[in-house]
């Protein structure tokens, strides 16, 4: 069994924490819905790990400005247990596995649209990280993140702001000053059909990047790039990606 580095779990039991995924239980109109930037501090955890999931519930029960309303493993159960115990802030704790923690992310943030989560215990990495920001979360936590940088985690996401690494928070603006310089004109959407993300990636083929290149510039999946290439390629009538460069260079999106 696995724990979480800077969180103590060693003297975790199952009589030590008393609440319970089904502890609080409020009606609908006790929870009023708040606006993105609303203070709160009805928390939640979810975690696989018994001993990890107790010893955060212990942490944050500690903290008299939160208030601890329930803790669970993470089973289909655990969108009605958020919904009966009217938390506002989850902290989510990896599964391990992107794919697994996306579909969740995205699924919980669907149907629980006020509800802010802070996921805690992935390997940091850029893509990760940028996919789950996509995905929804307020904060992003690395596995080794320290106790007090997971509380003043949840203070923050709180608060209604956001939190993550200083690193990842760099990579975000080096992110986004990308994708400023690549925004889509009126012109080749009207006459091409292309889509924002389509006329970005036309640069990067001419350029001669692989799938791969161009999904790492991105920070998408190869997949998903293959994915627009062949929706461009039946929209330009091209065979290849050679033949969307040369009809982008007569309608004079290309020089």
């Amino acid at each position: 069994m696995s724990s979480h580095p800077g969180v103590s779990t060693s003297h975790s039991t199952a009589s030590s924490i008393p609440l319970t995924a089904k502890t609080v239980k409020t009606d609908s109109d006790a929870n009023p819905a708040r606006g993105p930037t609303s203070p709160c501090r009805r928390i939640f955890v979810a975690a696989e790990n018994r001993l990890l999931r107790e010893a955060l519930a212990r942490m944050l029960t500690l903290r008299t400005e939160l208030e601890m309303v329930g803790q669970s493993s993470i089973t289909p159960a655990l969108l009605e247990h958020l919904r009966a115990s009217g938390a506002e802030v989850l902290l989510l704790c990896s599964r391990g596995a992107l794919s697994d923690d996306l579909g969740l992310i995205r699924s919980l943030r669907t149907r629980l649209t006020a509800l802010r989560l802070l996921l805690l215990g992935m390997n940091g990495g850029d893509t990760e990280f940028l996919q789950c920001v996509r995905a929804g979360v307020a904060g992003y936590l690395p596995r080794d993140a320290s106790a007090e940088e997971v509380l003043e985690g949840v203070r923050t996401v709180c608060s209604g702001g956001a939190v993550c690494p200083a690193t990842l928070c760099l990579l975000l603006f080096h992110y986004f000053e990308r994708e400023a310089g690549g925004f889509p004109t009126a012109s080749a959407h009207e006459r091409l059909g292309f889509t924002r993300r389509e006329q970005q990636i036309i640069p990067l083929v001419a350029q001669g990047l692989s799938n791969k290149e161009i999904a790492n510039h991105f920070f998408l999946s190869e997949q998903t790039i293959k994915n627009h290439l062949y929706r461009m390629k039946q929209k330009a009538g091209a065979d290849d990606r050679l033949g969307i460069v040369r009809l982008c260079r007569t309608q004079g999106f290309l020089v």
